[in-house]
């Protein structure tokens, strides 16, 4: 059986790691990208199914007790979790994935999947992701707050992952990325 790749992005609000993965997807077409389940409501141009599966907390819960999720966590007062059936046909095929999932999410499925390669994204230093937080205007000031607490333990757990890149300059922050992609399918 072949085996695919992982790749676990994981950052801070604010980092830019969706802006990213936005940027790195159509240099690599035949990567999955893993689309999670969140009950939060959707932001700006989102779409259900595009961008996440947009369900009710009823519908999550039902999830979690049938098993369905790789990992799972509450984050900023909202549900998010990875469906697992999604991730595991897609590297038992010896494809390659990407999953846009929070620091708490990463270690759970670096617990399950000792191959998922962890790469962080981080701003240059605190003051840039509460800049990023207020230029992106969906969050409150309250949010925003909650976002950074958060944000400081999810730094101070970088050292988990196996690649950081510190994202001060948007175009230089994808060419890294995209090394990382390369050199790690290359060592499959």
């Amino acid at each position: 059986m072949s085996t695919g790749t992982l790749f676990v992005i994981s950052a801070p609000s604010g980092a830019g790691k969706s802006t990213l993965i936005d940027r790195i997807r159509p240099r690599f077409p035949d990567i999955v990208y893993s689309i999670s389940c969140t009950t939060r409501e959707p932001r700006g141009e989102e779409q259900d199914d595009v961008h996440y599966h947009f369900v009710s907390r009823e519908i999550f819960k039902r999830m979690v007790n049938c098993d369905e999720f790789l990992e799972w966590k509450e984050v900023h007062a909202s549900l998010y979790g990875t469906p697992a059936r999604p991730v595991m046909e897609v590297l038992s095929n010896g494809g390659r994935m990407i999953l846009d999932i929070d620091v708490q999410g990463a270690i759970e499925v670096f617990k399950k999947i000792d191959s998922a390669i962890g790469i962080f994204v981080n701003a240059p230093d605190l003051e840039t992701l509460v800049e990023r937080l207020r230029k992106r205007g969906t969050d409150s000031e309250e949010s925003i707050a909650m976002r950074m607490g958060n944000a400081r333990l999810e730094i101070a757990a970088r050292d988990i992952f196996r690649y950081q890149i510190v994202n001060d300059d948007l175009d230089k922050a994808e060419e890294e990325l995209a090394s990382i992609i390369l050199k790690e399918s290359q060592s499959v």
